[in-house]
């Protein structure tokens, strides 16, 4: 008898979703006295993690889309799927996609609920798909984790889901995110080409990150500030089009910098580089890049909706996300202020270890006890 972790998104690259299950994957080993089975559906963007050769695995080779119907009609028509994973005595779907099976008590994690709260910023297949499907997950999920308070209000809100049926457990940065010596910020700075002064913003560009307002308020506070700059690190999502333009009109594309996609290894150092770390989400499920930010000695001035509060705590400076004005004033004064910026910086790293994997792992692990037959 084994306990099975779906880390699909891990070995499939996908993005937030894919470091939360490879994170918990890597941590659960390092818990547990015999390890999980990893299961996955490998796709065509599918990679080999190397420190998982010598763990147990199952996996699958069906396209995405059609898996996660497949998973849907069988939950619909309950047709289980236990032959995929057998001796199975636990199941853990890491994403939103729950496999139907019978007498095996399951856990599912959910990050967030955008799609039910934020429908216009979602592609029109993937929300009618989750809206259908999510609703029917989350009732036969034996036990739901969430990775912030936030979302957990959320499926009380929207879904009803009895309280006792879910469990915070917060997410963590990875390890490599720390404060970087002078001559690592230094190395990346003259790679990137980044400027002295700069607002730092890390996401996919998609309306849901707000980076539009962020773009308005950079132009208002270059009235001041005339070198500031806003670097996004992030590849671009959906619905940018609008962003794009409202810079033209702004006429700030010359202060704007995307750099796409940029290696791990690279990020602790661009964050240690910025002036101040901006989180303007209008919604997050966890808001790691919080987290990831502060490890590495960055101040960090957010949105204060959803998740961003849990994190930050009184570390971070908050704004209210719908206001530009008031978005403008916070960063303003955390720009305008070297020394908070300092005293926000040398707190973000302790703030930060406050949350670890590892401790996930254990709380993971007290789900898993808590449903599954002794």
């Amino acid at each position: 008898m084994t306990i099975y972790v779906d880390v699909s998104a891990a070995v499939n690259s996908r993005a937030g979703l894919g470091r939360y299950a490879r994170s918990l994957a890597q941590a659960l080993i390092g818990e547990m006295d015999a390890p999980p089975t990893l299961f996955y559906n490998r796709t065509d963007q599918a990679q080999d993690i190397p420190e998982w050769a010598a763990i147990p695995r199952r996996s699958i080779r069906i396209g995405y889309k059609p898996w996660r119907l497949m998973i849907w009609q069988a939950q619909v028509f309950r047709i289980a799927f236990n032959r995929l994973v057998p001796g199975a005595r636990l199941f853990h779907a890491t994403e939103h996609l729950l496999l139907p099976l019978r007498d095996v008590p399951t856990v599912m994690t959910v990050h967030d609920l955008i799609f039910k709260l934020f429908p216009q910023h979602h592609k029109k297949l993937n929300y009618w798909f989750l809206n259908a499907a999510m609703p029917l997950f989350v009732r036969r999920a034996d036990a739901i984790i969430v990775v912030s308070q936030a979302t957990k209000n959320d499926l009380i809100r929207h879904y009803g889901t009895p309280d006792n049926k879910i469990t915070v457990v917060h997410e963590a940065a990875a390890p490599h995110f720390r404060v970087p010596p002078d001559s690592e910020v230094a190395r990346v700075r003259a790679i990137y080409d980044l400027p002295d002064r700069f607002l730092l913003a890390v996401g996919t560009i998609e309306p849901r990150k707000n980076l539009t307002r962020l773009a308005e308020s950079l132009a208002r506070l270059r009235q001041d500030h005339r070198d500031l700059q806003l670097i996004v690190v992030g590849a671009k999502g959906w619905l940018y089009d609008d962003f794009f333009a409202r810079l033209e009109e702004l006429g700030v594309q010359d202060a704007v910098r995307l750099l796409g996609y940029v290696p791990d290894a690279d990020l602790p150092a661009i964050f240690r580089a910025a002036t101040v770390y901006v989180m303007a989400s209008l919604y997050e499920g966890a808001g790691l890049p919080v987290l990831e930010a502060m490890a590495c000695g960055a101040p960090v001035v957010s949105s204060r909706e959803s998740s961003m509060p849990e994190l930050g705590a009184d570390v971070a400076r908050y704004f209210n996300p719908y206001d530009v004005n008031h978005m403008t004033d916070v960063i303003g004064m955390v720009l305008d202020d070297p020394l908070l910026r300092d005293e926000m910086a040398a707190a973000g790293p302790e703030r930060a270890a406050r949350f670890s994997w590892q401790r996930a792992a254990r709380e993971t692990l007290s789900v898993y006890r808590s449903i599954m037959q002794p």
